[in-house]
């Protein structure tokens, strides 16, 4: 005859079959079943290693390139990532190379509709996965649609606040950022993209909207790059981003409303 099972099976254990949330672990007497204990650190071992993965900037840049635009690798005024871990503030301002870099490269150009930069942030992982995935399906229909734009810029240990600087520098009317977001348990990959209207120093986050949990399991790359088109066209058609700017798509006849949905929320900064 069998042995009976340990484990007290949830009620709502059912549901796990349509979320990757930790819910309806059951239990062993009063504790978690051994299972989901080993499942839990090796998750917060893999957010861990995601904040500490190395960022190929210029591997990146040359993908990025692949999909025929121009590309600059620069980095913020934070000298390794031990200093961009310790010193959030070091990570919102270019050094002072790149910063040059950016004044001369705008100086003989035309004023771009909109800079696109991508950078670590707390997942080098999640924009390795997601950028060059995102930036396929965007940067065409963007060009298709008229846009302006710089070239991408890729920027080693930045927070999204650097976006303000470049794009500033660059003189875009639009920046917009991807970012490696916070990792949490069992979503060490997923990035953020945030885009403000008139970049500038100085701007709080209450300029910016974001599109968050980009990545195949959470937001579809198609369903963000339709999301982020939708909110840069009206961004630049109304004048405005952040909390004056919502995803008003739902509100459209049936026939004219998009699949994709946004996510507002912040990421970390």
């Amino acid at each position: 005859m069998a042995s009976e099972s340990p484990v007290t099976i949830d009620p709502w254990h059912a549901l796990r079959s349509v979320t990757q949330a930790r819910i309806a672990l059951g239990r062993s007497g009063g504790s978690l079943p051994t299972r989901e204990w080993l499942a839990f650190k090796a998750a917060h071992a893999a957010a861990r290693d995601a904040v500490h993965n190395r960022f190929d900037a210029d591997a990146l840049a040359a993908e990025i390139a692949t999909i025929g635009v121009e590309t600059l690798v620069v980095a913020s005024a934070a000298a390794d990532r031990s200093a961009y871990l310790q010193r959030p503030d070091s990570g919102r301002r270019l050094d002072a190379a790149s910063r040059s870099r950016l004044q001369q490269y705008a100086g003989g150009g035309q004023q771009p509709d909109l800079a696109i930069i991508v950078s670590d942030g707390l997942s080098a992982l999640a924009v390795h996965r997601q950028a060059n995935g995102i930036l396929a399906g965007l940067v065409p229909a963007l060009v298709s649609d008229g846009w302006r734009l710089a070239p991408v810029i890729v920027a080693r240990y930045g927070r999204v606040a650097l976006q303000d600087e470049i794009g500033e520098l660059l003189r875009a009317q639009l920046a917009l950022m991807l970012i490696g977001e916070r990792p949490g348990l069992g979503s060490p990959d997923s990035m953020g993209a945030y885009l403000v209207h008139r970049p500038k120093i100085g701007n709080t986050d209450a300029h910016r909207n974001c599109v968050s949990n980009i990545r195949p399991e959470g937001l579809p790359w198609a369903a963000a790059a339709n999301t982020l088109r939708y909110l840069l066209t009206e961004a630049r058609r109304r004048n405005i981003s952040g909390v004056a700017l919502k995803d008003e798509r739902s509100l459209a006849p049936p026939a004219a409303s998009c699949e994709a949905k946004s996510l507002d929320g912040l990421a970390s900064k």
